[in-house]
Formats: C-alpha cells, sequence, structure tokens
C-alpha cells in the first residue's frame, strides 16, 4: 500500500456525528451498534500527470500516485475519516459509489457538496453500515474518464454470506484513450457515428436476408432506421478504435494474473469503471457462480457469462481443477475489443485469447416496436398517479429535437441477457436471474409511481429524461420514508445503466416480494420498459443520472430531493 494511506486507530470525537447517521435505514447489511469500532482513517492525495498505456501518452489523474487508485479496503460497523488532498491546479471529488452515507458525503458537486478546491483538502467522515464490493471515482468533469477511479471492498463485520474462497482477486475493467474527454464529445455532437467504423454495407446484405426473414424484411429494416437517421450497428458511442481496454490497469497485450492452485475456489470481484463501455465477461473453460450483485449477496447462480455495464459491480466464483492458464475474457458489447487477464497456476504462463464474437445489430425490439413480454414476466400493478406526479410524469415526450424516438410498445426486457446475447450457445445471465439471499428491508408496496422516458437525440448528442435534458429539468421531490415506484421507458436504442445515488434500487424482476434484488445501478436495454421500487429513507439531494459518462454529462441527469 502506499506510503500516503496512512491508517490509524483511536477514537474521535467526529464518531458521535457519524452515529447519528445509523438511525437510517441501510438496507439489509447492518451493523451492530452495540460494538463500536473506532474509526479508520485514510489519506487519499489525488495528482495529474502524463501516462502511459499500451504505447500511448495522454493525461492521467492518479491515487497515492497510482492509476487506477489503490483498493481501498472497509469493514461494516467501522466508520471512516478520508483526508483527500487535492494537489492540482482544478478542483475535484470522489464520489463513493452505491454506499449509504449522508448526502453531503456524497460527493457530487454542486448538488450537497461544493468539491475540493485547488490546493484544497476534503474529509469524508461516516460510518459504514454494509458490506460488499464497491467502488469509487471522482464526480467531478471528466477526471474519472482519465483515471480517477479505485475499488471498494467493505468487509462483513460478521460471517460472510459469501462461499468461502482461498483466493480473492478484484477485477476493474475500464477504458482509457490519449484523446480528451472534451474532443471526443465534440466529435460526437459533430457526428454522432464518429467512432462507428462498422456500418452496414451492400456486402452484408445478404447475411441479413438470411437471418432476418428475406431481402424484403432486410430493406424494410434498412429503410426504418434511415428514417430515424440513426444506424442498427451503434452499438456504442465510442469504440475500439478509439478505446484501450483494461484490466486492473493493464492493457490486452499482457493483461493481469493471479495464481491459482487446482481445486481452489477463487472469488472474482468484478467492477465496471469504464467510461462508455459495456463488457460480456466469460472465462472459457470455467463454470462462474455469480453470489453477490451491486454488493448484495443473491442466489449462486451458474453462468458461462455475464453482460456488466459501467457502475455494476459483480462476484463470481471459480474452482479450476486444471493445471492450466484459463482466461478472463471481457469483450466490448460492440465486439471492436477487450480486456483480458489469466487465472494461471505460474507466473508468466498466460491462457489463449478466444475470438471475439460477432457484432450485435439493433433490430425491432431496440425500437420498443416488435419484442412481446418475456415469458414468466408479470407487469406490476398500476398505481393511480396524484396531481403532484405531473411535474415528473409529463406523458410519453414528443418527437421533437431533444427525441429523436418514442417506443411504441416497450416489452419487459429483464429475461434478456441483452443484445447480442441471445442464443449464444452459452449460459448467460439475465436479471430474472438474480434472487436476493436477504428479503428487502421494506416491505410495503409503492404509494405511488413515477414514470420517466430516457430519451435522446444522437444527431445533437443530447440526451434527457422525458425529453428534457438536466439543465431544462427540476427536481424529483420525495418525502423522507416514502415508498415509490419509478418504471423506466427506455426510448431511445441504447442500454443506459441509471445509477441512483444514496439509496437502493428494488428491482422488479419476477422474483417474489421476499427475493427481489437490491442494486445501485441497473441497465435499461432499448425499447424496454422496466421498474423499481425505491424507499425514500436517506435525506437529502441525490443525483439520479445515466452512468454513460458522456450521456449524464450531457443531459440524462436528475436531482431527487429527499425532504
Amino acid at each position: 500500500m502506499s506510503r500516503h494511506v496512512v491508517l490509524r486507530r483511536q477514537f474521535l470525537a467526529g464518531l458521535g456525528a457519524a452515529a447519528s447517521f445509523m438511525g437510517l435505514s441501510s438496507g439489509p447489511a447492518r451493523a451492530d451498534a452495540r460494538t463500536p469500532l473506532p474509526p479508520l482513517e485514510m489519506e487519499l492525495h489525488i495528482t495529474r500527470r502524463k501516462v502511459h498505456v499500451a504505447g500511448r501518452s495522454g493525461e492521467g489523474y492518479c491515487i497515492n500516485g497510482q492509476m487506477p487508485g489503490p483498493v481501498l479496503r472497509w469493514q461494516e460497523g467501522r466508520a471512516v475519516r478520508l483526508h483527500v488532498y487535492n494537489h492540482m491546479d482544478e478542483p475535484t471529488s470522489l464520489h463513493w459509489h452505491g454506499i449509504r452515507l449522508p448526502s453531503d458525503q456524497d460527493g457530487v458537486p454542486g448538488l450537497s457538496f461544493a468539491g475540493i478546491p485547488p490546493g484544497g483538502s476534503f474529509t469524508y467522515a461516516f460510518p459504514v453500515m454494509q458490506s460488499g464490493t464497491y467502488w469509487y471515482h471522482s464526480h467531478m468533469g471528466h477526471q474519472e474518464a482519465a483515471g480517477l477511479y479505485g475499488a471498494l471492498i467493505v468487509e462483513p463485520a460478521g460471517p460472510s454470506l459469501l462461499p468461502k474462497a482461498e483466493r480473492d482477486y478484484t477485477i476493474l475493467l475500464s477504458d482509457w484513450s490519449d484523446v480528451s474527454a472534451e474532443q471526443i464529445v465534440s466529435n460526437l455532437k459533430m457526428q454522432d457515428d464518429y467512432y462507428n467504423f462498422r456500418q452496414r454495407s451492400l456486402a452484408s446484405l445478404p447475411q441479413e436476408s438470411r437471418t432476418g426473414g428475406g431481402l424484403s424484411a432486410a430493406l424494410k429494416s434498412r429503410l426504418q432506421w434511415s428514417r430515424m437517421r440513426m444506424s442498427a450497428t451503434d452499438i456504442s458511442d465510442v469504440s475500439g478504435v478509439l478505446y484501450v481496454y483494461l484490466m486492473n490497469g493493464e492493457s490486452a497485450a499482457q493483461g493481469w494474473s493471479g495464481l491459482f492452485r487446482p481445486g481452489e475456489r477463487v472469488c472474482l470481484r468484478v467492477i465496471n469503471a469504464a467510461t462508455m463501455t459495456l463488457f460480456d465477461v466469460r472465462i472459457p473453460g470455467l463454470e462462474m457462480m455469480v453470489v453477490e450483485a451491486d454488493g448484495n449477496p443473491v442466489k449462486p447462480v451458474p453462468v458461462d457469462e455475464f453482460r456488466i455495464a459501467p457502475g455494476e459491480t459483480y462476484v463470481v466464483m471459480v474452482t479450476p481443477q486444471k493445471e492450466q492458464p484459463y482466461t478472463i475474457f471481457a469483450q466490448s458489447e460492440d465486439r471492436t475489443g477487450y480486456a483480458r487477464g489469466t487465472l494461471t497456476p505460474r507466473a508468466g504462463l498466460l491462457g489463449v485469447v478466444p475470438p471475439m464474437d460477432a457484432r450485435p445489430v439493433r433490430g425491432m425490439a431496440d425500437m420498443g416496436m416488435a419484442m412481446p413480454m418475456m415469458k414468466g414476466m408479470v407487469m406490476p400493478p398500476a398505481i393511480e398517479r396524484t396531481p403532484a406526479d405531473e411535474i415528473d410524469d409529463p406523458g410519453p415526450p414528443p418527437l421533437n429535437v431533444e427525441n429523436q424516438n418514442v417506443a411504441a410498445s416497450p416489452s419487459e426486457r429483464v429475461s434478456s441477457p441483452g443484445d447480442g446475447l441471445e442464443n449464444n450457445g452459452r449460459r448467460v445471465l439475465a436479471y430474472s436471474d438474480l434472487q436476493s439471499i436477504r428479503p428487502p428491508p421494506d416491505q410495503r408496496p409503492p404509494s405511488r409511481e413515477i414514470i420517466l422516458h430516457l430519451t435522446g437525440n444522437m444527431e445533437r448528442y443530447i440526451w434527457g429524461f422525458n425529453g428534457r435534458k438536466y439543465s431544462e429539468s427540476g427536481p424529483i421531490r420525495l418525502a423522507r420514508n416514502e415508498r415509490v415506484r419509478f418504471t423506466i421507458i427506455n426510448d431511445t436504442m441504447m442500454e443506459h445503466p441509471l445509477h441512483l445515488h444514496g439509496l437502493w434500487s428494488e428491482l422488479e424482476n419476477g422474483a417474489d416480494d421476499q427475493h427481489r434484488p437490491l442494486k445501485h445501478t441497473v441497465i435499461s436495454q432499448p425499447g424496454s420498459r422496466m421498474s423499481v421500487l425505491v424507499t425514500a429513507d436517506a435525506p437529502g439531494i441525490w443525483a439520479y443520472h445515466c452512468h454513460l459518462m458522456y450521456h449524464m454529462q450531457t443531459g440524462m441527469f436528475r436531482e431527487v430531493i429527499i425532504s
């Protein structure tokens, strides 16, 4: 650990202020207040310097001299005091992604936090009331895109609900470019498919005809996409043409490696800290057992592959039996590149890299026009809306300069693993597979429903909720301890990983009310309708946004005020 990370054990007066927050419902993981522990203190120093990644040079942000930052390890039930020093000539911040805490400690400048000024410092202080795998990152400008992030592991106060493992590794996925984020956004505003070099062509028409219902259907699909001035192959706004994909800061040329002995159970804590990339993760030759999602234990699910969006975390267990290397393969959703690592019995022994899958192509379901409700899914009951909801739910957004499409028949897609993963011959995780081990802490039904349409205009590269970008939107107001349903309708042809700060999102995925999973980040699939239950048990101002950074920064951001 860096010499700047200083751990000191002593009782502090600040513990009293932290204890006042313990009355808030923190979710199913709760510390035992009868056995208080002294706070854990850390120093984190933020700097900016030239970095070299995969033969490219660019500006990077470091924490204690590292990019990514160091893995932070906390303990449930023990308060933390984090002294953050800004050694740069620009303001900065740190957000503790998925951690329940007071809103003024959440680290989002402009809401309930002023940011850390150039040359200044700030001490975050709060109790830790949960355990699991999380991460931290800057919420200031484009700093996260240039390396200001790291993994965060919180050990449980009592016995772990996860299977015991002989090895425990963190797998931090990210994307990096030597082109500045400002330039990337400028290019996208100038031309929305600037980084999409895989357009459909005349040469691909015969294949589309064979797999898409004939020549007539293929031509009709192309005409529909043309009328919307969008591309069916526009899977990711920024692709491997520009990005280097990293695993624990290492490029795919060599990759990260972790050791094992045959027969050992290995715990892999997978975190997606990417700016704009969804990854599909698999380990050829090994079954993965999903045991935790977004910090919360789930009933074990055996899979061969899973999709992870920016902001999400999963914990999987693997048990290699053979004395051979196994490749951890994380391909980008658009199949333009990959990150890789190796579980190996001997240092220096690398596994074979599998070929990437075929690129996905968006279809009628992504337009919100063709897919029926998934088998076994039941629409949540409608709730009568009150006049107060009209502020947050103005109805379906019109087609205008801020919105290119309205999903005519949005469908439930929580049983789908996602575009490009259907029927690929592997067992792929879907949200409907997730069942919490512990019942959600709030068993009340929701008292009202707030409908949010995810909208966007690729030609102008503007994103928003309900046809309005952040600067045109007011806050979503909730009463303290109110129980609400957020219904998300994705009118766009892209995935949007939605992150609600400070609160749990209880995913309505077909599980009974005792086993619905708690998440802090959920993927809304194109053309889909999904819902989450939220208990407004933490007063303050909270951010709610798409975790594709350039979508957030160009409008897909809202404030949630709880009072």
